[in-house]
């Protein structure tokens, strides 16, 4: 097993461990205690543009979007294969900077991020054009290939996963990247670029810039050597972000917020629903983008789940991420423990029911939070309309179908959404109606690679995942060859 050099936790940019320009450093804080474990370097314009122009050098040469597609699948594959070799090592560092519990980080963000890049190595052996059928007397064909530089920004939640679903994408169709991971969570950012390099990666082809959103990652989007930003973030960032790319008519996606409305109908099983529900709201402390923290309930059955939910919440093992047992852990940081609260004092002040939780949990000088159920609320309340990223839950009763669809598509998001349900047909025609970029039934979070999910309304456009992500990463062009 590697073990990563923490410190001095330089930048990386051309295939090189770097210090930043200026010698500016920032704090990493460890959120299960509340202390600074290392810093890493801070870059500043200088830097961006140093990267940028690494990764434009390495897609001009040709050293990487010059490789056949399998030649960059194969290296892909080592890529998945030493993230399992070393699964040790980035789940602690995971846990460690995020405060996932360790158990999570191993067997969800460690087994995704290997899968990432093995499903995206088998389609870099078959990116292809084809043939196009025209009524003249002439060949035509499309050819699909790299853009070029693409910027890669990702937040703090699930910093391995949302790098592993640009980058694996980007990589195997021949793009060369700038990362920036989100300030509060590099580590595993740059445990990556090592590893990368150590698969085969060219120098130059993947460079990594920690530091802030409004001095590196401005200077990144702004960059006029990049040719797409691929952004994982708030909504409020996100707009920010379309204008820059608009302004520069640079390629972008975006996968922003969410607040995923989950469905459970009177037919449903409600022991199997109860699980969903739970899972759908503590996952990763609630800070998923694609968490359910909206219940939705048919009346006949609203005061027997609140009941079950009042009972199961309390059980839920919450505590130290390095515990085996932990299933949920600490926030990933103070302002982000605030915001919880903020929502919850709000929810008490319009009157609402705290069915369990409510409370900071007092352990080790973390950032923890009691999984909360809030009910009573009208749906016009700002803590049922807006994203709290928490262990909330709040919970509210429907009459019909339409009430409930009505009710889930009431908020500016529409990122996931899940129905609970024994009547197949409902479960179709429901999920026909959510306005969300995926549905599940009667689970949730069943994500894979190849299933692709992105926002409509607030909640981005693009996809990630799938071939939708690959075929995002790529352009194509029309070759017309006259045969008279």
């Amino acid at each position: 097993m590697t073990t990563f050099e923490i410190d001095p936790g330089r930048l990386f940019i051309g295939g090189q461990w770097r210090e930043a320009a200026d010698g500016a450093r920032t704090e990493v804080v460890d959120p299960s205690r509340g202390a600074v474990v290392t810093t890493v370097a801070e870059a500043g314009t200088a830097d961006v543009d140093a990267a940028v122009r690494a990764a434009r050098e390495a897609f001009d040469s040709g050293r990487w979007s010059g490789l056949s597609g399998r030649e960059r699948g194969r290296i892909l594959l080592r890529v998945a294969q030493l993230i399992r070799e070393e699964a040790d090592e980035i789940a602690r560092l995971e846990s460690l900077d995020v405060g996932k519990p360790i158990t999570l980080a191993h067997a969800v963000d460690v087994t995704n991020a290997a899968n990432d890049y093995e499903y995206y190595a088998t389609l870099a052996f078959s990116l292809e054009g084809g043939n196009r059928d025209i009524p003249m007397n002439a060949l035509a064909y499309t050819r699909r290939g790299p853009i070029g530089v693409v910027a890669a920004i990702t937040p703090f939640n699930f910093p391995l996963i949302l790098a592993g679903s640009k980058l694996a994408p980007a990589l195997a169709a021949g793009n060369t990247v700038v990362h920036k991971p989100a300030d509060e969570t590099p580590l595993s950012a740059l445990y990556m670029a090592g590893l990368l390099q150590r698969a085969g990666v060219p120098d130059g082809v993947v460079n990594v810039v920690t530091g802030t959103g409004p001095v590196a990652g401005e200077a990144l989007l702004r960059h006029p050597g990049v040719d797409k930003i691929a952004f994982t973030g708030s909504t409020a960032i996100g707009r920010h972000v379309a204008g820059i790319a608009g302004e520069n008519l640079k390629q972008v996606t975006m996968e922003l917020g969410g607040n995923a409305a989950h469905l459970v109908f009177e037919d449903a099983d409600l022991e199997k629903a109860v699980g969903a529900v739970i899972k759908g709201f503590v996952f990763n402390t609630g800070q998923f983008c694609m968490g359910g923290p909206r219940l939705l309930v048919a009346r006949p059955v609203y005061s027997t789940l609140l009941s079950i939910l009042a009972e199961a919440v309390p059980g839920v093992p919450v505590g130290d991420p390095r515990a085996v047992e932990t299933v949920v852990g600490p926030m990933a940081g103070e302002k982000h423990l605030r915001k919880v609260e903020e929502y919850v004092d709000l929810a008490r002040k319009e009157g609402a029911r705290i069915v369990c939780g409510g409370e900071r949990l007092d352990l080790d000088g973390g950032y923890y939070y009691k999984p909360t159920v809030i009910a009573d609320l009208p749906n016009d309340s700002r803590v049922v309309q807006e994203e709290i990223f928490g262990p909330v839950l709040t919970v509210q009763p429907f009459d019909d179908e339409d009430e409930a669809v009505a009710l889930a598509n009431s908020t500016p998001y529409g990122l996931a959404s899940g129905v609970q349900t024994g009547n197949l047909a409902r479960a179709h025609r429901i999920a026909d109606r959510l306005q969300a970029g995926i549905v599940w039934v009667n689970d949730w979070a069943m994500l894979d690679p190849a299933v692709p999910f992105g926002g409509v309304k607030d909640s981005g456009f693009g996809r990630e995942y799938g071939p939708e992500a690959l075929a995002s990463y790529t352009k194509v062009k029309s070759v017309v060859v006259s045969l008279d």
